[in-house]
């Protein structure tokens, strides 16, 4: 098999032209070492990327312009030129413009996984609210690519401490408790320990519950979900045969001990998980959305307008999301094949 084979067309999307993405995908390709294990596609411009170019004074950034998929060079990271127009850049600002952009080069790489043009996807920080003014409907990365492939999508964040999913996300703190349900803590337990397996190759993932109320309800004084959905939910999964414990108090479970002690934890609403990940993992931390038939990944941060054009973005968090989307894939090929090899009993 040649090596043109062998390597992983890993697609890349824009973000928000206006923030600190194009500068974190120009400071990760720039490490030839990357073409090595992957062929980078970034969906997007060439008179953008030259803009971004200029503005961050990087000269030592080269790349393949194509045309079409089929025109890519293995050897090089490659820019796929979605489009020809001028387009004006208003470094660190919010604009319509920038959300219609930013969702073009999203619909293209989606497009390209879909029809298997591409095996993976990074996608990079994007501004919601400029999206929604050219497409209401449009809530965020993990929505829309459970609207647009097979699965049940599930964000995890990963970095070398932890891996944290959840059973709420992107919704107002004063419907996190509606929206708790046995079914929903059993669903997202069960995506979660299959992701564990065949995603990142842990054979027996041990999995920790947090709690909802302050101190895990206190035996009931400080709420009730704790006894009356949570504990029922993880005793049917140990039913099931899922190693899972808890409720556990959120405000003590992150220690160094506990981390080590469990492969995943599953977060009841988004800050409870998210405040402790990105103060222990913000620069190399990864958004990987479990569940689908797909591998999507993206880094942690925002588009930090306050910075961009500035270089002075970390490109870490990026580079940690190239890495886990080809990890994933290998790990998913080793699953399948070790699953179509095995033998009945």
């Amino acid at each position: 098999m040649s090596n043109k084979k062998k390597k992983i067309k890993l697609g890349v999307t824009l973000g928000d032209i206006n923030g600190i993405g194009l500068e974190v995908i120009i400071k990760t390709f720039k490490d030839n070492r990357i073409n090595e294990f992957c062929t980078p596609v970034i969906f997007g411009s060439n008179k953008l990327l030259s803009k971004h170019k200029k503005i961050l004074e990087i000269s030592d950034f080269n790349y393949n312009i194509a045309n079409s998929i089929k025109d890519l060079n293995f050897k090089k990271v490659n820019l796929l030129n979605l489009w020809k127009e001028d387009i004006d850049i208003n470094i660190g600002r919010s604009n319509k413009e920038a959300g219609r952009y930013a969702l073009n080069s999203i619909e293209a790489a989606a497009n390209a996984l879909k029809n298997n043009e591409i095996d993976v996807l990074v996608t990079s920080p994007i501004n919601k609210h400029s999206i929604k003014e050219s497409e209401k409907k449009f809530i965020g990365h993990t929505e829309y690519f459970e609207n647009t492939f097979d699965g049940n999508a599930l964000m995890i964040m990963v970095s070398k401490s932890m891996k944290i999913s959840f059973v709420t996300g992107h919704i107002s703190l004063s419907k996190v408790n509606t929206i708790i349900s046995k079914e929903a803590i059993i669903n997202t337990a069960k995506i979660f320990n299959t992701s564990l397996i065949q995603d990142f190759r842990i054979r027996k993932p041990k999995i920790a519950v947090l709690g909802l109320n302050p101190h895990a309800g206190e035996n009931g004084m400080l709420g009730t979900e704790e006894n009356e959905v949570i504990l029922p939910s993880i005793k049917k999964l140990k039913e099931e045969g899922l190693i899972i414990f808890g409720p556990y108090a959120s405000d003590s479970f992150f220690t160094k001990k506990n981390l080590k002690a469990f492969d995943g934890i599953i977060s009841m609403y988004h800050d409870q998980g998210l405040i402790p990940f990105k103060a222990l993992s913000f620069e190399d931390g990864v958004n990987y959305t479990a569940g689908l038939n797909v591998i999507r990944t993206s880094p942690v941060h925002g588009t930090a307008y306050e910075i961009a054009g500035k270089n002075k973005a970390n490109e870490d968090s990026f580079r940690e999301a190239v890495f886990l989307a080809c990890d994933i894939y290998h790990k998913r090929k080793e699953f399948k094949q070790l699953n179509e090899n095995s033998l009945d009993k």
